[in-house]
């Protein structure tokens, strides 16, 4: 039997394996649910996934549990049970996977992005992204932020809103701490103002809103001068935690700023009358124009 053919036998016995510990704990999981917080759950988190009906508290329980059993088993053997986790496409399952990660953050290297990256792909929904960006993703940037950064830095700018999501809340956990990157956080969220999508404005203000405990200067300094573009929910989030006499100085500008602003009428008017004077003169017969003449009444009559 040739090397390649025993390393094929290995991966054959290594996914069957990871396929009977996923179902293990599923059926675990299954156990100690609820119907009705199964219904609950999924119709206020309005997913497609499968749900059990556990709490949070049971999930961390359970994973500690099966940690404790499981203790010889290393790194790239917990990723990919996470994977096999993730693959039954049950929302406990999933958030089993994430906590069970969350547990080796530490140990994850850059070469493991690329996996974070296809969860928060494949995720859908907020509970699930804002586990994977702050306690995942956020301590991979701190420790390699010349590997990370480059890939976060194209997150920002993705077509999906959960990676754009994603990289503001990387940020979330040292700017809570007062060691913020400021300046790569200035370089996500200014762009992203505008944006239309509601969890992305409500990302902003969230990162905004847990940096002013300890920097409400900064977040002054970042929201004085934008005060007329961030949209209702950014607003409120960010300067929940300022100030009162600093939030009413700041709310008056804003007020000063937005009633300047062009209305969604004004921005169109003159794009319409750009438009208009772009088309070419209408040609007209001349008897139509003989016919449009209005006839004057002669003079003395």
């Amino acid at each position: 039997m040739t090397v390649q053919a025993i390393g094929d036998i290995l991966k054959r016995m290594t996914r069957t394996l990871l396929k009977r510990e996923a179902a293990a704990i599923e059926r675990r999981l299954a156990a100690t649910g609820t119907a009705a917080r199964a219904r609950g759950a999924k119709a206020y988190l309005k997913s497609q996934l499968h749900f059990l009906g556990n709490d949070t508290a049971t999930l961390r329980a359970e994973v500690r549990r099966w940690r404790l059993a499981h203790a010889d088993w290393d790194l790239e053997g917990l990723v990919a049970l996470a994977e096999a986790l993730w693959r039954r496409e049950v929302f406990e399952l999933r958030s089993f996977a994430l906590i069970l990660l969350v547990t080796q953050a530490a140990a994850l290297e850059p070469r493991h992005l690329a996996f974070l990256e296809r969860l928060l792909r494949d995720a859908h929904t907020w509970a699930l992204v804002d586990e994977i960006a702050p306690r995942l993703v956020g301590p991979l940037l701190l420790r390699y932020p010349r590997t990370v950064g480059p890939v976060i830095d194209r997150w920002a700018k993705d077509d999906d809103f959960w990676l754009r999501r994603a990289a503001l809340l990387a940020l979330l956990l040292p700017m809570r701490r007062g060691e913020g990157d400021w300046k790569r956080f200035a370089r996500y969220a200014d762009p992203l103002l505008e944006d239309r999508e509601f969890f992305i404005r409500k990302a902003i203000g969230w990162v905004l809103r847990e940096a002013a405990s300890r920097e409400a200067d900064r977040v002054v300094a970042f929201v004085r001068p934008r005060a007329g573009r961030l949209s209702g929910v950014t607003w409120r989030e960010a300067t929940r935690k300022l100030p009162a006499p600093v939030r009413k100085r700041l709310t008056a500008r804003r007020h000063r700023r937005l009633q300047h602003r062009p209305t969604a009428r004004q921005r169109v008017v003159p794009r319409l009358k750009v438009v208009e004077s772009l088309q070419p003169p209408v040609q007209r017969s001349r008897s139509a124009v003989i016919g449009s003449m209005r006839v004057l009444p002669r003079a003395g009559r």
